[in-house]
């Protein structure tokens, strides 16, 4: 599969990196970049598919701040140990709601991203698609460290 470049996952105004050094940023390409405050850690399992490779999911929160004025936001980061021609699959909820499913190509040396728009503006109207608080699970098709399985 070839790699693609594809952004994903940056949201208002806040940073949150994690073990599989995966990160959720708000920031417009230039600008600042704020430290979310729910200080949510990030929870990851691994399933298992064959013994020699599974998923690993990571769920992590983010914050879109009522004041945002960003339009952009994405997810990156970097899998340690990806297994070869498998997409990272990323999902958004709200409370119990899917609002955003995408899906990215892993580089060949286990970075990827993904971006999406957070904010709309159209002539003097602002829309802002995300606010408030969100679930983020981001699936990554890996080798298996037999010490990590649950």
């Amino acid at each position: 599969m070839q790699n693609q470049r594809l952004l994903a996952s940056s949201i208002i105004g806040l940073v949150i990196i994690f073990s599989s050094m995966s990160s959720v940023f708000a920031h417009p390409h230039t600008g600042q970049v704020q430290i979310d405050s729910h200080n949510h850690q990030p929870q990851t399992k691994y399933f298992p598919i064959d013994g020699v490779i599974g998923i690993e999911k990571t769920t992590i929160m983010f914050h879109a701040p009522e004041d945002n004025s960003l339009p952009w936001g994405f997810v990156e980061g970097k899998i340690e140990n990806p297994a070869a021609g498998y997409p990272v699959i990323i999902q958004m909820y709200k409370e119990d709601d899917a609002v955003h499913f995408a899906q990215t190509d892993v580089n060949e040396d286990g970075t990827y991203e993904y971006k999406f728009r957070v904010l709309n503006v159209d002539e003097d109207k602002t829309i802002k698609i995300f606010r408030g608080d969100y679930f983020v699970n981001i699936f990554k098709v890996v080798y298996l460290d037999q010490n990590k399985l649950i």
